[in-house]
């Protein structure tokens, strides 16, 4: 399975971006997908998930909506009312179960990730 991520750029505080993360190869219909996110300095953490269920960090609740598109070949991540905080590159992940797990090491296939910048 190859992940394309894309959607990333610069927004200011309070606005919206919408990523996208498209599969080749075979459809998410068994697999969880989550987005991770690498601020500069700071290690890959997890912010949202689907699978079975949804799934998301703290931080994000609220803001950030993840959902999948009816043929499951796509997996959006939605972040609305964007802070300063939350630049990083995002990266999409699956792994070969519908359990969304929060730890990067649980993911089979990775993203190439795409920046996301909010300027205050």
């Amino acid at each position: 399975v190859q992940l394309q991520a894309s959607g990333g750029g610069l927004v200011q505080a309070e606005g919206s971006l919408r990523l996208s993360c498209a599969a080749s190869g075979q459809t998410f219909s068994s697999s969880a997908v989550a987005w991770f996110r690498q601020a500069p300095g700071k290690e890959r953490e997890f912010v949202a998930g689907i699978g079975g269920y949804t799934r998301y960090a703290d931080s994000v609740k609220g803001r950030f909506t993840i959902s999948r598109d009816n043929a499951k070949t796509t997996v959006y991540l939605q972040m609305n009312s964007l802070k300063p905080e939350d630049t990083a590159v995002y990266y999409c992940a699956a792994r070969r179960t519908i359990v969304v797990h929060i730890t990067t090491g649980d993911y089979d296939y990775w993203g190439q990730g795409t920046l996301v910048t909010v300027s205050s």
